[in-house]
């Protein structure tokens, strides 16, 4: 009984410990979407939110956007990269502010970089996703 006991603790430990050290990824607010603005980036720690180049209004385009950015999974330490080379404005329905996010778009079969502008914590895309932002940003 006693290793019955110290058997099940070491599983329940285990699962716990293995629980809690899921990956962190990025977060939007709970709220309906409205828009994904998508332009050329001045740099860090701002939005170009004036001169969008592609706004997308669509259900599909913008669900692409929303997995892409609640995927991405943060990397540990901080960012240490060149200038962003787009921005994105996540606006949702109502009054609320915009999500403002910088974006460094891979290449095809590379892992995307996304980066909440108020933040210096980098959030990496699978290559999968970034295959789907290429398509939806290059093709404007």
């Amino acid at each position: 009984m006693k290793a019955f006991l110290l058997c099940t603790f070491m599983v329940f430990s285990f699962a716990m410990i293995t629980g809690c050290q899921s990956a962190e990824t990025m977060v939007l607010l709970d709220e309906e979407v409205r828009e994904i603005k998508v332009s050329k980036s001045e740099g860090l720690g701002g939005i170009n939110d004036e001169e969008s180049f592609i706004s997308f209004k669509d259900r599909k385009s913008i669900a692409v956007f929303e997995k892409a950015i609640t995927s991405a999974v943060k990397q540990s330490g901080n960012a240490d990269i060149s200038k962003p080379k787009y921005d994105i404005a996540v606006e949702y329905k109502g009054e609320l502010p915009s999500h403002g996010i910088h974006l460094w778009l891979g290449e095809d079969n590379e892992k995307s970089v996304f980066m909440y502008i108020t933040d210096e914590s980098v959030y990496l895309t699978s290559p999968e996703m970034t295959i789907k932002l290429r398509s939806l940003i290059l093709s404007k």
